[in-house]
């Protein structure tokens, strides 16, 4: 590894050049508009989610459910803390965050699927962590080092995702174990 070299005065005239590109410098390498519109379907993803968990929160019944409620309710928060970061960085980009109801299920990479009872509402919301867990590490891939403040964000909630789907597993197991 060689010395760090850098022209500050460079940096300094770039940085006053396109004050109105706020966050995003000359050294953005990504297609800023293809991460926006990628952010965007994870932000249907996760808002996809948080409504999916509320529901299950609500709908809950049975002798298992009030712990099984308890972390629907968790997660239906923590997915709307993702939303939240997500729509947080599409702005940083320049971009408009999506939250638009029509189409959201269409965006989304996972699906809203209601269950019937616990055990079918514990395995949907299983099927969409892995949905998400398998789309967020593509898009991590993807983004590679080419946006590595967006590919810290999605790998965040991936390591979330990860522990939601370990939670909704251990749920499934004690709610029917076979």
């Amino acid at each position: 590894m060689g010395d760090f070299v850098s022209d500050v005065q460079k940096i300094r005239e770039r940085a006053r050049a396109k004050m109105e590109e706020g966050a995003v410098t000359q050294g953005y390498r990504a297609d800023r508009k293809r991460v926006i519109e990628v952010l965007n379907q994870a932000l249907a993803t996760e808002i996809v989610c948080t409504l999916r968990y509320r529901r299950h929160f609500y709908a809950a019944k049975g002798i298992s459910s009030e712990s099984v409620k308890e972390e629907f309710w968790q997660h239906a928060q923590e997915e709307q803390e993702h939303a939240d970061r997500i729509a947080e960085r599409i702005n940083q980009l320049g971009g408009e965050p999506d939250f638009n109801p029509e189409g959201l299920v269409t965006r989304s990479h996972s699906e809203y699927v209601e269950g019937g009872d616990l055990g079918s509402m514990i395995r949907e919301d299983l099927v969409a962590e892995r949905i998400a867990i398998e789309s967020y590490s593509e898009i991590i891939r993807w983004l590679g080092e080419d946006d590595p403040t967006t590919r810290k964000l999605m790998e965040e909630v991936l390591e979330k995702e990860e522990e939601h789907a370990n939670d909704m597993a251990d749920l499934l197991a004690r709610i029917s174990p076979h």
